[in-house]
């Protein structure tokens, strides 16, 4: 038997009596010296304390094993909760007794409990646009299909294909999500990802950093034997989401844009309208309000030249990248396309609103074929919680809400 194999069986079976609130079993598994300094009811209070911060367990992960020492294998068992995650880290010996065992944060990306990697499968890919190839990866379901296919847009920023954020990935809960339920998605680094440079080079646009590698991605989507090419959607999160209706414009054969709390407010007062929300729930953050304003009137100068470098500017970005911004209605360009549109909104979003995006968009689009929905526990990354959302609650490990991915999943193979 391989290192860790029964170490692992034991550690996973500590976690199920603690989500079972078995804590007296638990303590018969412990070595003496164990259990003479952590009692059953120890255990049950800091267990309770991981619960009330995270909410009720709702899948526990896989086990890591490693060797810890002469006799001892030292086991990670991930505990994925409703609003986050933790680890229980233990010390195993090789009579199956638990001699440590502690409450760990968790550090890194765990699955979500409506991922079954069982009914997909991953492959590494490359997109070529000229002058520049990014890095993707295709998730495909097991199985002949065709299946719906969505290529998956992160938000503005220096985003991977993940949208990673601290522990979080909002793009990947959503693409194993997705394949888990019968849609082949593909995600990619954005070309500012794998060139930084580019962010800040004159002559940059919005369109330059995403139209030409999504179209590459919907193209690609389509050419795999198992998914119907005529089934083939872009789905886009905040400023992906802006500008999925260009991508839709520049590869005709899209089928369908879900729009994941896009903007639609101008860029430049959305940004004064956030770092006074922040300034409102941190008092650190005042400090911010008169440069980001400054520098928001400094977008909005009809003077403003495409060579302007991004000195001075929001976010670091040229000129032309907010000349660009400036003449682009998001609303009025999905509006001239004749295809289904989904809008997603959380309710708790600060970033993208109800009031100040979701508004723009349900006065601008109308018919059957557009639906619209608000999951009103949600904030920008679609992380369901409870009160003021800000950005200290994107470090805590999250999933995408269960019924976002269910959802969307539903109106993609419709």
């Amino acid at each position: 038997m391989g290192v860790g194999m029964n170490a692992s069986g034991v550690a996973t079976a500590v976690v199920e009596q603690a989500r079972d609130g078995r804590f007296g079993e638990i303590a018969t598994r412990f070595s003496p010296e164990l259990r003479a300094a952590v009692s059953a009811a120890a255990l049950e209070a800091g267990w309770a304390a991981q619960i009330g911060e995270h909410g009720p367990v709702t899948a526990l992960g896989e086990p890591v094993a490693e060797p810890a020492g002469p006799g001892l294998t030292r086991v990670q068992v991930p505990v994925v909760c409703s609003r986050g995650a933790f680890l229980v880290v233990m010390s195993v010996d090789a009579a199956e007794t638990v001699a440590g065992l502690r409450l760990a944060a968790a550090t890194g990306w765990t699955k979500p409990s409506y991922v079954d990697e069982t009914m997909f499968g991953e492959q590494d890919v490359v997109l070529s646009a000229e002058p520049h190839s990014v890095p993707g990866t295709l998730t495909v379901p097991r199985g002949e299909g065709p299946w719906p296919g969505v290529v998956l847009l992160s938000g503005g920023g220096i985003f991977d294909r993940d949208e990673t954020a601290g522990p979080n990935k909002p793009l990947k809960d959503l693409a194993w999500g997705l394949a888990s339920r019968g849609v082949a998605v593909l995600r990619f680094d954005k070309v500012t990802h794998a060139h930084p440079e580019l962010a800040t080079a004159p002559g940059f646009t919005m369109s330059a950093e995403y139209v030409p590698y999504a179209a590459a991605a919907v193209r690609l989507l389509q050419s795999q034997d198992n998914v119907d090419a005529a089934r083939v959607f872009v789905a886009g999160h905040s400023m992906g989401g802006k500008v999925a209706p260009l991508v839709a414009i520049a590869e005709p054969s899209v089928a369908g844009l879900v729009l994941l709390a896009a903007d639609a407010e101008p860029m430049q007062e959305a940004a004064v309208r956030v770092v006074r929300y922040l300034a409102a729930v941190d008092a650190k953050v005042e400090a911010l309000v008169e440069p980001i304003t400054r520098q928001a009137a400094a977008v909005a100068d009809p003077a403003l030249s495409p060579s302007a470098p991004g000195d001075g500017l929001l976010f670091g970005y040229p000129g032309s990248y907010w000349l660009e911004l400036r003449e682009y209605d998001p609303v009025a360009t999905a509006a001239s396309l004749a295809v289904p549109m989904f809008l997603l909104q959380g309710g708790r979003d600060y970033q993208v609103t109800v009031e100040d995006d979701l508004s723009r968009w349900r006065n601008g689009l109308a018919g059957p074929a557009v639906d619209l929905r608000v999951y009103p526990a949600d904030d920008h990354e679609f992380f369901p919680g409870a009160g003021p959302s800000t950005p200290d609650s994107y470090q805590r490990p999250q999933h995408v809400d269960p019924a976002v991915v269910a959802d969307l999943a539903e109106w993609l193979t419709r």
